[in-house]
């Protein structure tokens, strides 16, 4: 198969620090912890990923200026072409609390949310064959830019990734579907898409998801992911279970998203990029962290 056209990620990059408590945190004292560091933004992530798996992908994103040559080429060294516009402001930072199968994250956006679209110049728009947004960056600017950008894009298909339970219900539901209306793919997980539907089983809101976009690839962790079109069958796949367990679930879902979106891109079946897409996260949670590291690394 030839491969896919070029793919557009805008978005947010994070500085991910993980923390992974002993035992029981105990208030008022020290707790034993492991703690990492690496990079991260779902964003990006889904970058990263089409990158190491051979897509040709441009990101643009917003650091401080400091972390610019740091960040750029964590990602240029998984073969992503990186514009990231330097910024007075932090780069991101999110602490993730590792509680077994609990994830805690605490979040300062800080430099992602100066992200816009006017930050994103015509020629990757129009170079691009296809563009990937997740919802921390429509919630944070206005919503008409991102709406203009995604007209500008046409006849590039699009995705969305809406993001965060949080954010989202603070954002507003109507306000989200008006934002990505005309969008090709939502890769919602199934909390996102019950908040979005108000339905309950995954059946349920996958159906009332294909009034707001063609496809949709509802994921639903160690149960795998259910993708439907308005008129194909319906798609189930079991999560594929790494050999040696799973590490860590950080970043999952970005990584279904590329493996899917590298294969859908390309013209392959709807069935091959669900593979593709549980595979690679298959791949993401057998390590730690939420990014493939660079082949020369591995």
């Amino acid at each position: 198969m030839e491969a896919g056209p070029r793919i557009l990620v805008v978005g947010d990059v994070i500085d991910d620090v993980l923390v992974r408590p002993a035992g029981p945190i105990r208030p008022d004292t020290d707790t034993v912890a492991t703690i990492e560091r690496r990079p991260g933004g779902s964003a990006a992530n889904v970058a990263a990923w089409l990158g190491f798996l051979g897509a040709s992908v441009d990101f643009v994103g917003t650091v401080h200026a400091s972390d610019r040559d740091r960040h750029a080429g964590l990602l240029e060294a998984v073969g992503v072409t990186t514009l990231l516009l330097p910024s007075a402001e932090p780069t991101g930072t999110i602490v993730l609390l590792l509680e077994g199968e609990v994830r805690t994250m605490l979040t300062a956006r800080g430099a992602n949310d100066l992200t816009r679209p006017e930050s994103v110049p015509a020629g990757l728009l129009r170079a691009a064959g296809h563009v990937h947004l997740t919802g921390y960056s429509l919630f944070a600017s206005d919503p008409q830019g991102w709406r203009r950008l995604l007209a500008g894009a046409a006849p590039a298909t699009s995705s969305v990734d809406p993001s965060s339970t949080a954010f989202l219900e603070e954002f507003g539901v109507d306000r989200f579907l008006a934002t990505t209306a005309g969008v090709d793919i939502a890769f919602p997980n199934l909390d996102e898409g019950r908040l979005l539907t108000g339905g309950s089983t995954p059946d349920d809101v996958a159906a009332a998801l294909l009034e707001h976009y063609p496809v949709v690839a509802l994921t639903l962790g160690p149960d795998g992911v259910l993708v439907r079109t308005r008129s194909g069958p319906v798609l189930r796949l079991p999560a594929v279970r790494p050999e040696g367990g799973a590490l860590d679930p950080t970043g999952a879902g970005d990584a279904f998203a590329a493996g899917f979106l590298e294969r859908w891109c390309a013209g392959a079946p709807l069935a091959d990029a669900a593979t593709a897409g549980v595979t690679t996260a298959s791949r993401a949670v057998a390590m730690v962290g939420a990014r493939p590291a660079p082949a020369a690394a591995q």
